[in-house]
């Protein structure tokens, strides 16, 4: 009698050992497949341009060293893989000089870019009497009289890559767009760039 369960037992005990090694096996194919379609795709990072830059408030006190400014920015972005899409969870974009951040972040909309499209943004950046080292007051100033600023404009953030239905994980993605800014022309003046970007795309 015990022999009759203890087989049926064991029947059962190697039935669901099966389908547990089927369904293992099954998920394993599945991660092998996405590894070699995601090195056989290898995605591009995107292409970043400034396109222009409308000035419309700067000034700069020499006595207290505080900057503010007003800018419009046009920015686009292109996704140069055919195959593999891009998520831009969250990106902020702000201005700055010789590496001090010299406007308040502004949020860019969260978008998906398809394959080979292309996304334009046209932020504004604020920055209201900001506090600026003395030494980089120095140059400014020098930089300002001389009729000529580099700025950069620089975008941090995060994005995902989508082939088919799998997205990815986190990336984190910065960028650099240097754009020399002229003045004597007043505000309210739009400057033609169509910069490319230096683009880092990086595991989170």
């Amino acid at each position: 009698m015990c022999e009759k369960k203890c087989d049926h037992h064991d029947d059962k005990k190697e039935v669901y050992r099966r389908i547990l090694w089927g369904v293992i096996g099954i998920i394993v194919i599945i991660l092998v497949v996405i590894f070699l379609v995601w090195v056989i795709l290898q995605p591009q990072k995107p292409k970043f341009i400034l396109q222009d830059a409308t000035v419309n408030a700067l000034s700069f006190s020499t006595g207290t060293n505080l900057l503010t400014s007003n800018l419009q920015l046009t920015l686009s972005t292109k996704n140069p893989n055919e195959r593999i899409g891009i998520y831009y969870e969250k990106l902020d974009i702000y201005g700055s000089y010789r590496n001090q951040q010299i406007t308040l972040a502004t949020q860019l909309p969260r978008s998906y870019e398809g394959h080979k499209d292309i996304t334009v943004w046209s932020p504004f950046l604020y920055g209201n009497s900001v506090p600026v080292s003395p030494y980089l007051g120095s140059a400014l100033s020098q930089d300002l009289n001389a009729g000529a600023v580099l700025v950069n404009i620089k975008v941090d953030g995060t994005l995902k890559w989508k082939v088919g239905s799998w997205i990815s994980r986190r990336y984190r993605i910065n960028v650099n767009c240097p754009a020399y800014i002229t003045f004597g022309h007043g505000v309210g003046i739009k400057y033609q760039f169509v910069l490319d970007c230096s683009v880092e795309v990086a595991p989170s």
